[in-house]
């Protein structure tokens, strides 16, 4: 064995080292026989088939690993720039006022604190759930890259809103062993649990592949009940509620983080809602009359699920907001979202009694790529919700 202080080999015993021949060592991508390396380069990509850049499609690309360089759908990317425009974080907004009025016992009625510890509840577990549809599932079947590029940056934003619920819970002491359990405890919120579980239950099927026309289907269906159920219709009635408290200088900060990821929510609906509509128009066939009329039975029974949301949390109604008007609200945002994928209303003649919700989504986000595009996102840093 050498030792640190033995003088170093001999310039003789280097060059007899230097001369050794290495190890023959198999190239399993070594050109056959003659043939020049270019060759058998060409040959490799013939046998993958080789794809004109740009060809990637919403479902089902041969090439589901395909590059973000050339792009096909241009609002993909322009959605994930105006999320990172518009990046925020929690802690950037005071809770101080917000502690005070929930430490003060004549700050706040009964009735104000079962909802906001109901709407965190159910929040932060819709935020976990989106997270893990999102990463564990919608992005392997989803295969354009600029999508999945969104995609990450939702996922990224689901997480942020999980946070901003632990930072309201911490800031104000709540107990999050009871606000972890509501999803089970309190059957208004166990019913939209149930629902969302079943009706997303393929996408997390890791045997579950598209490709053919009945599980195509099915994913279509279910990103129907991901992003304009889930995220448009579930989570109505809480964010009504919290930004209504806001107004009237109750729970500003909540109501301010709650803005916040409503803004986020609303851009996440919409980027659903553009990829549903971009499928329809690739694979047309899905769209049958006995698939609509699947889907409107679907946004009926969410609005009827919702709706006895409200009557829990509101058994007596709090300031300027009952369930009743939370019904006709609902009833509204259902039409709406039946127009925007191409689906006839399904409650006509309902009204909107809550202008200011859509306001406070932010005035980017309030249309899909196929209908006429509004007025760029701020940065978040200057976001101005006026």
């Amino acid at each position: 064995m050498m030792k640190w202080e033995d003088p170093l080999q001999s310039s003789a015993g280097a060059a007899s080292a230097a001369n050794l021949d290495p190890p023959e060592i198999s190239n399993p991508l070594a050109p056959p026989g003659n043939a020049t390396a270019s060759e058998a380069t060409g040959a490799r990509r013939k046998d993958v088939g080789r794809r004109p850049a740009g060809s990637n499609k919403i479902i089902n690309s041969p090439d589901g690993n395909g590059q973000a360089v050339s792009l096909i759908y241009d609002w993909a990317l322009k959605k994930y720039l105006d999320s990172c425009s518009n990046h925020w974080m929690p802690y950037d907004i005071s809770m101080h006022a917000d502690v005070r009025l929930w430490r003060d016992p004549q700050g706040l009625t009964a009735d104000e604190r079962a909802i906001i510890k109901r709407n965190l509840g159910f929040l932060s577990a819709a935020d976990a759930l989106a997270a893990n549809n999102l990463v564990l599932a919608i992005y392997r079947h989803i295969t354009n890259p600029e999508c999945r590029q969104y995609l990450l940056r939702q996922a990224f934003e689901s997480t942020l809103h999980t946070h901003a619920c632990r930072y309201v819970i911490e800031s104000l002491g709540l107990d999050s062993d009871e606000l972890h359990h509501l999803h089970h405890d309190v059957p208004a919120i166990a019913r939209k649990s149930i629902w969302a579980q079943d009706a997303t239950q393929h996408l997390s099927d890791p045997n579950f592949q598209t490709g053919s026309d009945a599980n195509d289907q099915v994913l279509l269906r279910e990103l129907v009940s991901f992003y304009v159920i889930f995220a448009g219709i579930f989570s109505q009635v809480g964010f009504t509620q919290i930004l209504s408290m806001g107004r009237r200088n109750k729970m500003a900060g909540t109501a301010e983080q709650f803005r916040h990821i409503l803004h986020d929510l609303s851009r996440h609906m919409y980027f659903g809602m553009d990829v549903i509509n971009q499928i329809k128009v690739e694979n047309p066939h899905l769209w049958t009359e006995n698939f609509k009329r699947t889907i409107s039975q679907m946004l009926r029974d969410a609005v009827v699920l919702e709706t006895q949301y409200a009557y829990d949390t509101m058994p007596r109604g709090i300031l300027g907001l009952n369930a009743p008007m939370c019904e006709e609200y609902l009833q509204f945002v259902a039409n709406r979202r039946c127009a925007q994928i191409g689906l006839s209303e399904l409650f006509p003649g309902a009204t909107n009694p809550f202008p200011w919700v859509s306001e406070a989504q932010g005035r980017d986000v309030g249309m899909t790529v196929f209908e006429q595009r509004p007025a760029d996102n701020q940065a978040g840093g200057v976001l101005n919700w006026d």
